[in-house]
């Protein structure tokens, strides 16, 4: 794919930010071998309002940290058996979450998952990425890098 003049340029890995979750930071990889995206997600609770499914989740945004801690709400748009990386397959929430990655705001899918364990507590795939969004796999943080006194919260890569 070539680089048009809508597109948006952005590295293997960028911080993002989750404005309708108050999160206004957290570190993702931008991995276009995965379809949908992910984040590290906890707690769950799944809940009825007005007779429709939602869950409420809680999201660390800081990598190797609990600091921080956000509930979240959100309307299920599905569950869907996500197989990973290592070939191990589960049933996953599936919420819409808007994202804001190299000053562009995209709604996309977002799988609900224990990513504690992973070198990103997030990752952007190419369901989002496919709104516009070009990978330069030799770059990071081309979209910038918040202040170093909150890059220093985020305590892991």
């Amino acid at each position: 794919m070539s680089k048009t003049p809508e597109s948006t340029l952005v590295g293997w890995r960028e911080w993002v930010s989750l404005p309708d979750c108050g999160v206004g930071w957290i570190k993702a990889k931008i991995d276009t071998g995965a379809r949908s995206s992910a984040i590290h997600a906890f707690d769950l609770v799944e809940l009825e309002r007005d007779g429709a499914p939602w869950v409420r989740y809680s999201v660390h945004p800081w990598q190797g940290s609990g600091e921080d801690a956000t509930t979240v709400e959100s309307p299920i748009l599905d569950r869907r058996l996500v197989r990973s990386s290592s070939g191990h397959s589960d049933e996953r929430y599936v919420v819409r979450m808007d994202v804001s990655l190299a000053g562009r705001r995209v709604t996309t899918e977002m799988t609900l998952s224990r990513r504690d364990q992973m070198g990103f507590r997030m990752l952007i795939g190419r369901e989002a990425l496919r709104q516009g969004f070009v990978v330069d796999p030799s770059r990071s943080y081309v979209g910038g890098r918040p202040q170093v006194s909150v890059r220093r919260q985020n305590r892991g890569r």
